[in-house]
């Protein structure tokens, strides 16, 4: 079930909202706040009630359990944090298998760009800049929740 293409469009506009202000807290101190996840998921599920429940909504459920499983290697490697994790599984809880895969390949895409952007940014920004944001700082992290969020949005904006 494509909970997108279903959700009317106020609940859509809703789930961009959060989705910015995902990818602005985690550009400005490299954190996901639980609150941004938590309303993706409570988000999602009012997307279910009104669509109405359909035998299909196991695809979204298994993208979700599976992104959070993969998500928690991954972050017990060091290779995404917390917040990144629970960010990208409650962004597939919207999605069904046939969107879900498209859906992080635009993440991967839009993450690949993040990082090659702020890698040749980083040693030219000034001082002041670098103060403000974590990101821009020479060794600070790289915000994949910025990368999970507008990937997310380009899904949106194609399947809508």
């Amino acid at each position: 079930m494509n909970l997108v293409t279903l959700a009317p469009f106020w609940l859509v506009f809703a789930l961009q909202l959060t989705l910015m202000a995902a990818a602005l807290e985690d550009g400005w101190r490299l954190r996901i706040s639980n609150l941004i996840p938590l309303t993706l998921i409570a988000l999602a599920f009012v997307a279910i009630v009104i669509a109405g429940p359909s035998i299909s909504l196991w695809q979204n459920l298994v993208l979700f359990a599976v992104l959070l499983l993969v998500g928690t290697f991954l972050f017990s490697a060091r290779f995404l944090g917390g917040g990144d994790v629970k960010l990208l599984a409650s962004c597939g809880l919207w999605f069904d298998l046939a969107s879900g895969w498209k859906m992080l390949v635009a993440v991967a895409i839009c993450g690949g760009l993040l990082a090659i952007l702020l890698l040749s940014i980083r040693p030219v920004m000034p001082a002041v800049a670098r103060g403000r944001f974590v990101a821009l700082q020479p060794r600070g992290g790289i915000p994949y929740g910025i990368g999970i969020a507008a990937g997310t949005a380009v899904m949106i904006w194609l399947l809508r």
